[in-house]
């Protein structure tokens, strides 16, 4: 098979992590005869440092004329201190998401067992957790009218959904769905906004067209005490693009690090693959960020975009026998972690690499 990635490192430990994810398809690409042409491209803090713009054209033309895509984080503290700045690297992150179609993204929070002890979460309210999330992501207040009056003093963010945005994020929830515990929680907050109620009510019609999937409807604030309340009754759950920001963030405790979850944001064209953590300027360039999210996200990669399962679980079984042979990076380490196995970045992702290498072996014998 011949793809083509593009590379968008972006900011912060992005470059980091996804030069570890590119080892990881270089590596895949070998054992299974593939063909990964690899281009790279700017966006965020960089691009703005670069061309004044989050998302050039030339980037975003790269994006437009490829079959995947690797990102990284972006963001840089010099933006969090400074709110009056008008250009800002997530600006190229939404701008990306608009123009590609990216109105899908999918978060798989799947707790590895060796890592159980990783969460704040009593081991036995996690164990078989396994929940995929939903979430809409171009749509709602991140994209409605946003501005100030009263000379600045009042500021406004509109909340805002069309039926066919809800439509389409619902189907995807549900066709997943068919082929798990055919189970969808939709979340939402119908009591108090508009939006809501639109939500709830193009759910449920839609859910009437998959007569073999169970639906329910949780208000968000319910949903996220059951979230670390109860993780296992969650199976697919399809939110809006804030709600399912803030709960799949919360959600990361479950897996025990940020540094664990991969996403896919997909449309109806090319697909956008990045772990849920963000550019961490705090560990920028002491190689001790987690790559584990990066490399799974390159595994749904593989899945998603190019139907290679194969060498999608071929990853996920190295990425489980490095956790199992007691390898960490510092985040998912504890007190019981030999400190000889608490690997940086760099190592890290060299020693997935080799396991890949025995996957690949002891499937073929």
């Amino acid at each position: 098979m011949k793809k083509k990635i593009v590379i968008l490192p972006g900011d912060g430990i992005g470059k980091e992590v996804t030069a570890e994810g590119k080892k990881v398809l270089e590596k895949i690409a070998e054992l299974f005869d593939h063909q990964f042409e690899f281009d790279e491209a700017q966006i965020g803090h960089d691009a703005i440092e670069a061309s004044g713009n989050p998302l050039p054209n030339e980037t975003l033309a790269k994006l437009k004329n490829c079959d995947a895509i690797l990102f990284g984080a972006v963001g840089h503290p010099k933006y969090d201190n400074d709110p009056t700045l008008k250009v800002r690297p997530e600006q190229g992150l939404l701008k990306m998401r608009k123009e590609l179609g990216l109105y899908a993204n999918l978060r798989p929070i799947k707790l590895f067992d060796e890592l159980l002890k990783a969460s704040s979460i009593k081991a036995e309210i996690l164990k078989g957790s396994d929940i995929l999330f939903f979430r809409e992501l171009t749509g709602d207040v991140y994209f409605g009218e946003k501005g100030r009056k009263d000379d600045g003093n009042t500021a406004f963010d509109l909340m805002i959904y069309q039926r066919y945005e809800v439509e389409r994020i619902a189907h995807k929830a549900f066709q997943a769905a068919r082929t798990r515990k055919k189970k969808v929680t939709s979340v939402d907050k119908a009591n108090v906004l508009e939006s809501s109620r639109l939500w709830r009510q193009v759910v449920t019609e839609i859910g009437k067209l998959y007569p073999d999937v169970e639906l329910e409807h949780q208000f968000v604030d319910s949903a996220a005490m059951k979230l670390i309340q109860n993780p296992r009754s969650f199976d697919v759950v399809v939110t809006g693009n804030l709600f399912g920001d803030i709960l799949t963030d919360e959600a990361s405790q479950i897996a025990g690090s940020m540094g664990m979850l991969a996403s896919a944001s997909v449309g109806d064209t090319v697909g956008l693959y990045e772990p849920i953590h963000g550019s961490a300027h705090d560990i920028t360039g002491k190689g001790i960020a987690n790559p584990l999210a990066s490399i799974l996200s390159v595994a749904l990669m593989l899945d998603i975009s190019f139907g290679l399962k194969e060498e999608s679980e071929t990853i996920i079984k190295a990425v489980e026998q490095t956790l199992k042979a007691g390898y960490r990076t510092t985040d998912i380490a504890d007190s019981h972690t030999d400190k000889n196995k608490i690997l940086n970045t760099s190592n890290m992702g060299s020693l997935v690499v080799e396991k890949l290498e025995k996957v690949t072996s002891a499937q073929a014998v």
